[in-house]
C-alpha cells in the first residue's frame, strides 16, 4: 500500500459536480493498493495514518496525531500512486491491484480504520469516509 497524507483545515472531493466527501480539520489520505498487498499491509497503514504525529502542540512541536486532535479523515482510493514512469512516456500501472480486487480491499481498509477508532480510548467525535473516487 502507498499513501499520500496531507494535513488539512478542510477538504472535499467532488465527482461530476457533486460533493461526495467533506471534512473539517484532519487528514486527507490518497490510498494506493498494490496487487501484492495483504491484510498485514492494511493493518500497518491504518495504524500509521491514525498515529502519525504531524499536528502541532501548543509549543509548535509536531507531536500530535489525528487521534490526539480528534480530527477527521477523508480517504480517497487512488490507483495512480502505483504509476511507473521510468520508461517511455506512458505510465504503467501493472503493480496496482485491479479494480475488482481493489474495491473490496479499500472498503476493508475503511472498515479497519473505523474499527480501530471505535476501540480507541480517544475516539474521534466526527468521522467522514469517502468510499469512491
Amino acid at each position: 500500500m502507498k499513501a499520500v497524507v496531507q494535513r488539512v483545515k478542510n477538504a472535499s472531493v467532488t465527482v461530476e459536480g457533486k460533493c461526495v466527501g467533506r471534512i473539517g480539520e484532519g487528514l486527507l489520505a490518497l490510498i494506493g493498493i498494490g496487487k501484492t498487498d495483504t491484510l498485514r499491509d492494511m493493518e500497518w497503514m491504518a495504524d500509521k495514518i491514525c498515529h502519525l504525529r504531524i499536528f502541532e502542540t501548543e509549543e509548535g512541536k509536531l507531536d500530535k496525531s489525528l487521534m490526539d486532535i480528534k480530527g477527521e479523515l477523508l480517504l480517497v482510493s487512488q490507483f495512480t500512486l502505483y504509476g511507473e514512469c521510468s520508461k517511455g512516456r506512458r505510465p504503467s500501472f501493472s503493480d496496482a491491484m485491479g479494480a475488482t480486487g481493489a474495491g473490496p480491499f479499500f472498503q476493508q481498509f475503511v472498515n479497519k480504520m473505523r474499527e480501530g477508532w471505535g476501540k480507541s480510548k480517544q475516539a474521534c467525535f466526527r468521522r467522514r469516509w469517502m468510499l469512491r473516487s
